[in-house]
């Protein structure tokens, strides 16, 4: 019979007899005694058939989750029944149900709970084990148990995928005796595959940086799913740039602007060091004025006050000729290329963009300076794809995100021995958002970026 006791506990299959409350100044909680309340338990596991003739009794202590905030112990006293089937090489077994099976010392609904809170809810794998009072290869084996259940064998079609790497640690080299030479047993770079233009987070990752790595996670998906890839967002890498051109000839490749406006500054950055050690013969320090404008330079002019940017355009006029006027010129193409950059998302016309791009090169090539000079060959090199940016205002920003939890779960974990682990406990991290496991105050972040990613998407088409 059914009480409210049982009803409490919940779990099926078995009813509560009584409840020992722990004695004064104990720090176990009560011990519930239990019951077996389903006809089910004495089919012999074997053959299927109901057992008549018991053989004894017997008492087990699973362990299960906390009950009302207190860890109950539990006391399932069970029969073992005897097999009368000819045919069945059972002997003997004894009573299980589908939340305590027989020889387990855990409920399913614990081991479950501790993968779950490896996989949904952030925590490692100690945490989880010493949260539930269990030991570390448990949790990790719920965890991998959880992670194949949750995570879907293969990834749903995208419209809009991301490329980006992530360094994972030290790259690890064995010797071949046979030829004498040294071959990567474990690489210090995973490319990951991310949806930007839907919540599926981190689609898969490879080991390695090559393109056989990346062509071979894009030749496993069947053909129809190429197809409906139509956007890859990736950083300026030629690596990436041949991939995809191998296997996704259709798709258009679209640049970082991020990646763009660092490059910018990198040369930015250059130039002052250069001119700053040719005119005083040693680094710039506190006090050289354009030392200590270093962090205003690389700021955009359109976020600056102008309290700022007068009064830095001034003190780089006072400086001398040689240190100053270098310096104000690559300031300038900087911002002409962050110009050129800013059309994007507001559908301009060609002839706009067609002249801004043309005062950025000629700023480069008026200046005289070898890392303008290097920096407008860059921007030729790979002006269609930022062309699309300025066009379709994709960026891989959801790459960027997803490494950052990456990362940060390698730290929670201090490290990982086993790459296939690492990708396992990535995908569950980044997958937690799709999969309704974080803050749903995430939601208007999520739609603001699908909807420019779907925006951009449909003008270019």
């Amino acid at each position: 019979m059914v009480n409210d006791t049982t009803l409490l506990l919940g779990l099926d299959g078995v009813a509560v007899t009584k409840v020992v409350a722990a004695g004064e100044g104990s720090q176990e909680g009560p011990v519930v005694h239990l019951a077996t309340a389903d006809e089910r338990a004495r089919c012999c596991p074997q053959c299927g058939v109901a057992a008549v003739r018991m053989k004894e009794w017997v008492t087990t202590r699973p362990r299960d989750l906390p009950v009302a905030g207190r860890r109950c112990g539990l006391r399932w006293r069970k029969r073992r029944w005897c097999c009368d089937q000819a045919s069945c090489p059972r002997q003997t077994f004894t009573e299980q149900v589908p939340q305590i099976p027989a020889r387990s010392r855990l409920t399913v609904r614990l081991r479950q709970a501790t993968g779950a809170a490896v996989g949904d809810g952030g925590r490692t794998v100690i945490q989880s084990a010493r949260d539930h009072g269990v030991s570390w290869p448990i949790v990790s084996a719920a965890f991998t148990e959880h992670a194949r259940r949750v995570l879907p064998a293969q990834p749903e079609t995208v419209t809009v995928l991301g490329i980006d790497e992530v360094r994972r640690g030290r790259a690890r080299w064995v010797l071949e005796e046979a030829t004498g030479t040294w071959t990567t047993a474990v690489d210090r770079w995973h490319t990951g595959f991310v949806d930007l233009s839907g919540e599926q987070g981190l689609l898969g990752q490879v080991e390695g940086r090559t393109i056989a790595a990346v062509t071979g996670w894009l030749n496993e998906r069947d053909a129809s799913w190429r197809r409906q890839v139509a956007f890859v967002a990736i950083d300026m890498c030629t690596i990436f740039k041949s991939a995809v051109r191998a296997v996704l000839p259709h798709a258009t490749l679209v640049v970082d602007h991020f990646h763009v406006v660092q490059l910018a500054n990198q040369a930015l950055t250059e130039v002052r060091r250069r001119v700053t050690v040719q005119i005083r013969g040693r680094r710039g320090r506190k006090g050289n004025r354009e030392w200590e404008l270093r962090n205003r330079l690389t700021r955009s002019a359109a976020r600056m006050h102008g309290s700022q940017l007068d009064p830095m355009v001034d003190d780089l006029q006072a400086l001398p000729v040689r240190l100053g006027r270098p310096i104000l010129a690559a300031w300038n193409a900087k911002e002409d290329l962050l110009d050129l950059l800013a059309l994007a998302r507001t559908h301009p016309d060609r002839s706009v963009i067609a002249d801004r791009l043309f005062r950025f090169y000629d700023r480069c090539a008026a200046s005289g300076l070898p890392e303008l000079e290097r920096l407008a060959t860059t921007i030729d090199t790979w002006w269609p794809e930022i062309l699309a940016f300025i066009r379709t205002g994709i960026t891989n920003a959801g790459s960027e995100g997803t490494n950052r939890v990456i990362k940060t779960t390698a730290r929670d974990a201090y490290g990982f021995r086993n790459p296939e682990n690492q990708r396992l406990r990535t995908r569950c991290a980044t997958t937690r958002r799709g999969r309704g496991h974080l803050n749903l105050g995430y939601s208007a972040g999520i739609s603001l970026r699908r909807s420019i990613n779907e925006e951009g998407a449909s003008d270019l088409r």
